[in-house]
């Protein structure tokens, strides 16, 4: 699903953000990219979406090649991508039902589809009775739970969490780690950015370890590794 092969990225300041970096994710993975600031995971995520292109090196993902592919091409893979922020970044005046449908109003899905798909993600991600419900009116796991929903509703073949329980308390967490790990078993690949060496640890899953642009390590069922610095 995701190759990087020898992946590097310079900005005009500083040190490689990624220096030589090859990372290899299949089908149905559950994988946490972990690493304190500056490791390189953000910058990691933006080439995946391709709002980056790397300084060198080669980065497939479901079979487009993210360094040769066509400007007017990029909104047509990112389609196979759902993307999850820390932020939620919902519409503050939609509603529940209308925030999920946006996703689908983008690529121009039929009124009586959309009708049918936002109601049954809603009930995914257990928020069927709050669709007229305004932001302001959930707490932070239910908007986040809004957010997964906006992500999942075009059926995307890769979710992309970045720190998706960062403004969540411990319970609130959990359970929106729960609900990934659900999406996950049904199929979907999910990659997961956070710093949440808790949840990192207690689910065992396999965890990629950043620091200062490269992979250091990259183990099954892996916790979260302290700086011995």
């Amino acid at each position: 699903m995701i190759t990087m092969n020898h992946v590097s990225k310079a900005y005009a300041t500083g040190a490689p953000a990624l220096n030589g970096v090859d990372l290899h994710i299949k089908k149905g993975e559950f994988v946490f990219i972990v690493g304190d600031s500056g490791s390189g995971k953000s910058t990691m995520i933006k080439l995946l979406l391709r709002e980056l292109v790397p300084t060198e090196g080669e980065i497939n993902v479901m079979g487009y090649d993210l360094v040769r592919i066509r400007h007017r091409k990029i909104p047509m893979f990112r389609r196979n991508l759902g993307i999850v922020f820390q932020d939620f970044r919902l519409l503050k005046d939609r509603n529940v039902y209308e925030n999920v449908a946006f996703a689908q109003r983008i690529i121009q899905k039929p009124t009586k589809e959309i009708k049918r798909n936002v109601p049954s993600i809603l009930a995914t991600v257990g928020l069927a009775g709050k669709y007229k419900a305004k932001p302001r009116q959930l707490s932070g796991g239910e908007q986040q739970r809004v957010a997964i929903a906006r992500a999942l509703v075009n059926r995307p073949s890769i979710l992309l969490a970045d720190e998706p329980t960062g403004n969540l308390d411990p319970k609130n967490s959990w359970e929106i780690m729960k609900l990934l790990e659900q999406i996950n078993e049904n199929g979907t690949t999910v990659l997961v950015v956070t710093h949440n060496r808790e949840i990192v640890n207690a689910m065992q899953k396999r965890v990629v370890t950043m620091k200062k642009g490269v992979i250091v390590s990259d183990e099954e069922k892996g916790g979260y590794i302290d700086d011995e610095d």
